[in-house]
């Protein structure tokens, strides 16, 4: 395919929730400071991009599947999966929430800025589909790569959720685009890859810690003559 354009997913894909110098004071249920394993597993509730991160009453089955729709349902979901990760105080619970919902606080992959400003060179606008219930703008701000994208397709603000083609098909739009020449990149085959669905390529990338994928988008761009 001929890419005009190209989509991005934000967790996962250009940006990682990874623990921070803050989490140094937290502790589990049984009061010791969590370990790696458990910070791992706490960090994978939080992003996973399918499926479901704890088990729900049915308010908050509700929660959960409108979570990226309504930034109400997503504080009540997500408050729920870290009490079930073992978070043992609400006053915890709030304060990893609320981190959690820092754009400025998430880790971008060392090349999202060199893949950014590659696209850019070659007039190829970007934007970038998320589902999510908070601003992700000030992430892109805060490395002066908000020049570098031409839109920011959240769930929360046009009300449709991936894999739904209406998400993929917004952004396409807001480019300026064709989906036939739009290129997906993300690291859900469920989630992202519902692109194909709108009619656009789609490319997987592995959610690996970031100091474990230091290519990952790159790669992508070079299978497809893009870099």
């Amino acid at each position: 395919m001929a890419i005009e354009a190209v989509l991005f997913d934000f967790s996962g894909t250009l940006f990682r929730l990874e623990p921070d110098e803050t989490w140094a004071d937290l502790v589990g249920a049984d009061g010791k400071p969590l370990d790696r394993s458990q910070q791992a597993a706490i960090l994978d509730r939080m992003t996973r991009p399918v499926g479901e991160s704890a088990v729900f009453d049915a308010a908050g089955q509700l929660a959960w599947e409108r979570r990226d729709l309504d930034p109400a349902m997503h504080r009540t979901a997500y408050h729920e999966v870290l009490r079930q990760a073992g978070l043992p105080t609400p006053a915890l619970i709030e304060r990893l929430y609320d981190w959690m919902l820092d754009p400025l606080v998430w880790t971008p992959y060392p090349d999202t800025g060199t893949v950014l400003k590659s696209l850019a060179a070659q007039d190829i606008p970007v934007a970038v589909v998320s589902n999510i219930a908070f601003d992700i703008r000030p992430a892109f701000a805060a490395n002066g790569w908000d020049r570098l994208v031409a839109a920011h397709t959240l769930s929360f603000e046009v009300g449709a959720v991936k894999p739904d083609p209406r998400i993929f098909l917004a952004a396409v739009e807001q480019l300026g685009a064709r989906p036939e020449s739009t290129l997906m990149v993300g690291d859900s085959a469920v989630a992202d890859g519902g692109a194909v669905a709108a009619g656009c390529g789609f490319a997987l990338v592995d959610p690996l810690p970031t100091v474990e994928r230091a290519e990952g988008l790159l790669e992508v761009l070079r299978r497809h003559e893009l870099a």
